[in-house]
């Protein structure tokens, strides 16, 4: 088991390429606290994924709430080991848009704000909350989503792909500070994944997302999952201030 006794920490996790996640995790041995907005998500997946789950309602912009998290399970299990900052949000649209020489509609000034506050300070919030118990047991690995717009850009995601951008850079950054304390910090970046959002789209723009993927299907959370858990184990033990595209060899724009 690649994970065996490991205490990993999920944000986002009751749902989607989180829930993935924390499924591979439990299956590779490691016990695995997750958080997520969604009290009931929350609930019926930790019931789902058994004894070797746990689960706080969090909401990774207030750091307040993150503190009492990360603090509740140092209390509970000693340590963390792991943390994956895979919480986030869409808020889609273009910068602006003219209609004969007029403004007509523009990308609300709100849904930047909310965007940039769970997908970029989430994450920069459960990071230094986790790091310094990091710090203190010699070591630790933390990955984050980032996204393959966050590399290649695309239309009318403004505020999303700026936090993407945000995570990248922060996983460089916080690769060099961290390092001298044996602490990992890597990033993946998956394309179109199989999510419950991305499935609610029009069949038609599916098709399309899987005509523009070489490999010539969507991704599912499982491929995301299996990315996470390479590297959090000990298999990338000589890898930091990585971004892993786990995508089907698309480029956005091709």
């Amino acid at each position: 088991m690649r994970l065996k006794d490991k205490i990993a920490l999920i944000t986002g996790g009751a749902a989607g390429i989180g829930y993935a996640t924390t499924k591979r995790f439990i299956e590779e041995g490691a016990q695995v606290v997750i958080c997520d907005v969604n009290q009931k998500a929350g609930e019926d997946a930790v019931r789902d994924l058994g004894p070797n789950s746990d689960f706080y309602r969090v909401d990774v912009t207030d750091r307040a709430s993150v503190g009492g998290w990360v603090e509740s399970v140092l209390e509970k299990y000693g340590r963390a080991d792991i943390l994956v900052n895979n919480a986030g949000i869409v808020r889609d649209s273009l910068l602006v848009k003219m209609k004969d020489g007029e403004l007509v509609k523009q990308m609300p000034e709100a849904d930047f704000d909310l965007v940039i506050s769970i997908n970029l300070k989430g994450v920069f919030n459960c990071t230094q909350a986790v790091a310094p118990a990091m710090i203190r047991q010699g070591g630790g690995v933390i990955l984050s989503a980032t996204s393959i717009v966050g590399i290649d850009g695309n239309i009318g995601q403004t505020n999303y792909i700026a936090t993407k951008a945000g995570v990248i850079g922060m996983t460089k950054a916080w690769a060099r500070e961290l390092g001298r304390h044996n602490i990992r910090v890597n990033a993946v970046a998956p394309g179109f994944t199989a999510t419950e959002i991305l499935m609610s789209m029009p069949e038609k723009i599916l098709e399309g997302m899987k005509a523009r993927t070489p490999l010539g299907r969507m991704g599912q959370p499982e491929d995301i999952a299996n990315a996470y858990l390479f590297l959090a184990s000990d298999e990338a033990s000589f890898i930091s201030g990585e971004v892993l595209r786990v995508d089907g060899g698309i480029v956005i724009g091709t």
